[in-house]
């Protein structure tokens, strides 16, 4: 961005309510990347955190983090609220996915809206299929406080609309965003990860039940038949909410599943909550992504995201995010817990390299528009058109 733009953008300040880093959550990771690069283009008025907090996890949080919410006190959401009323934000942005905040289906972050002052900008991480469960009341009591909604992808805006009866024009479509990430480097960070001469398949995540791995190692005994030299890459810890209350029993279940099907030379765990840095490295390490998740309405996820932006061919069961991040031949949508159909589409672009390179250059062509840059860009479009009245008017 020019300087002269810079000069002509007013100082926004912003207050963002979420969970944060160091907390080990897809959320957390989020608003830190995006407020990174929010202050780059806005640095008279730098991003101040309210972190969701869960007092067992004892996290020391750094500077921006202005206040800590207790996740599970109902109090400590109203004196945010008043918090944030005798500050000098100018708006408020609030990060929403379900489990993060307490109360019945998450409710005590309604009580939290209904006492904040200032304008009030909801991001949706995730929209809830059913209006009438209790998460679904939420939503719609959440979508209604705000002032303005932010969500993923297009179809997020149909759902709120069919199920919400919330109006587009109360709704703006910002994509989860990516770093920005060279193309075509795969090789090179092979040989930097020792995987030279592999066909590499894998993904990054937290692991949970919900990521459906058990399909791609089916697959990867059928793969191997053909393609002995593969290996697949298990990237990322359990999730640590999951960790604490089931321990690591996904992940045993997995390592038996692996034993069973006897490829355990083919697959390897990097079961650490990895630097990005790193974890950029082992994304670009990857020939074929997949995402084998279990969820039908999962409407956001960084992980395929970042996969998308790095270029990466990728298959996938047809989750919202997927269906509609992988359309236009960008990538590839399987059957949901089919193995079989993640076992033909790895042979079919790899028997076909002219495909799979095509596919690339779709995907991260498509990136370019959500690079955290940009991302943060609209956003701030987005807070300017909110504090000067114009973005919804009913």
């Amino acid at each position: 961005m020019s300087k002269k733009l810079q000069k002509e953008r007013k100082a926004i300040k912003v207050i963002y309510v979420s969970s944060y880093i160091p907390r080990k959550c897809g959320i957390a990771t989020y608003t830190k990347d995006l407020t990174n690069d929010i202050n780059q283009l806005n640095p008279y008025a730098l991003a101040e955190i309210l972190a969701v907090n869960r007092q067992e996890e004892n996290i020391s949080y750094p500077w921006e983090v202005k206040f800590k919410i207790n996740q599970n006190d109902l109090e400590s959401y109203i004196q945010a609220a008043n918090y944030i009323n005798q500050s000098e934000a100018d708006l408020v942005i609030l990060e929403h996915e379900f489990g993060l905040y307490g109360g019945l289906g998450g409710d005590y972050i309604v009580s939290f809206t209904e006492v904040v002052k200032k304008p009030l900008i909801i991001t949706f991480h995730t929209i809830i299929d059913d209006p009438n469960d209790k998460f679904g009341i939420v939503q719609k009591r959440l979508a209604e406080r705000a002032d303005a909604i932010s969500v993923m992808i297009n179809d997020s805006v149909l759902r709120l609309g069919e199920k919400y009866n919330i109006s587009e024009s109360k709704t703006a479509v910002i994509p989860h965003g990516i770093p920005d990430l060279p193309f075509g480097a795969t090789e090179y960070f092979k040989r930097k990860k020792k995987l030279t001469g592999k066909i590499v398949l894998g993904n990054t995540n937290l692991l949970s039940e919900a990521k459906g791995i058990e399909y791609s190692l089916e697959a990867v005994a059928k793969i191997i038949k053909e393609k002995p030299n593969l290996v697949y890459l298990i990237i990322g810890q359990t999730h640590p909410v999951v960790l604490a209350k089931y321990g690591e029993k996904y992940r045993n279940f997995l390592k038996a599943k692996i034993r069973k099907l006897g490829i355990q030379k083919n697959v390897r765990f990097i079961n650490e909550y990895l630097p990005l840095e790193e974890l950029l490295e082992w994304l670009q390490a990857i020939d074929i992504y997949i995402t084998p998740y279990l969820s039908p309405n999962q409407s956001s996820s960084g992980a395929l995201a970042y996969a998308i932006g790095a270029g990466k061919p990728c298959i996938s069961t047809p989750y919202l995010y997927a269906q509609e991040t992988l359309s236009n031949d960008r990538g590839i949508l399987v059957p949901f817990r089919n193995s079989e159909a993640i076992t033909e589409a790895v042979l079919d672009l790899l028997s076909n390299p002219k495909q799979k390179i095509e596919m690339e250059k779709r995907a991260y062509q498509y990136g370019r528009l959500m690079t955290w840059a940009s991302v943060a860009l609209q956003h701030l479009d987005l807070f300017q058109t909110v504090l000067e009245g114009n973005f919804n008017n009913h």
